[in-house]
C-alpha cells in the first residue's frame, strides 16, 4: 500500500470488553444497527467507530464505545493492535469488564427506503450480547477475527 492509499484510509478505533468465564473467553459485541445489516449472518462487531483529526485512538475508542452503548468501560487497555477492510483502518483494544447488554445507541439519519426520498432514523447498534470466542468468530465481519485471535492469546499467555 502507497503512502497516499494510507492517508485516503479511515481510521477507527474500538473496544473489546472480555470477562473469563472459567476456561471460557466471553467477549462482548455489537450488532450493527440500521436495515442493511438486518437478518445478515456477519452483522456483530467490536463497538467501533471514526477516530477524529487529531484525536488519541484509545480515547475515540472509548468515546464511541460510549455512544454505542451508553457505557463506560474502564480498566487496563490491552491493544490488539489493527485491521484492514475496504479503505477502513481499524485498531483496538481489550480491556476486561463486564458490561451489562442493555445498551442505548446514538442515531444515524439515511433515505429509507432508498430512492424513496424519506430519511429515517436508526439506531447504530440495535443491541448487544456475551459470545465465547468459536461463536463471535462466526457472527463478526470477518476482518475483524485476527482480533479475536490475538485476543485469546495474549489471555493464554
Amino acid at each position: 500500500m502507497s503512502e497516499s492509499d494510507n492517508q485516503c484510509m479511515k481510521e477507527s478505533a474500538g473496544i473489546i470488553p472480555f470477562k473469563k468465564e472459567g476456561k471460557s473467553l466471553k467477549l462482548f459485541l455489537v450488532h450493527m444497527g440500521g436495515p442493511y445489516w438486518k437478518g445478515k449472518k456477519r452483522s456483530w462487531s467490536i463497538a467501533k467507530g471514526e477516530v477524529e483529526e487529531g484525536e488519541d485512538p484509545l480515547e475515540a475508542a472509548k468515546r464511541e464505545f460510549f455512544e454505542e452503548t451508553g457505557k463506560e468501560v474502564k480498566g487496563k487497555f490491552i491493544p490488539l493492535g489493527s485491521v484492514k477492510s475496504s479503505g477502513k483502518k481499524v485498531t483496538a483494544w481489550a480491556v476486561e469488564a463486564s458490561p451489562d447488554t442493555d445498551i442505548t445507541s446514538n442515531l444515524f439519519e439515511i433515505e429509507w427506503p432508498p430512492n424513496s426520498g424519506k430519511k429515517e432514523k436508526f439506531p447504530e447498534v440495535d443491541r448487544a450480547g456475551w459470545f465465547d470466542t468459536k461463536s463471535a468468530k462466526e457472527v463478526i465481519s470477518t476482518y475483524q477475527i485476527p482480533l479475536i485471535e490475538r485476543l485469546e492469546k495474549m489471555v493464554d499467555s
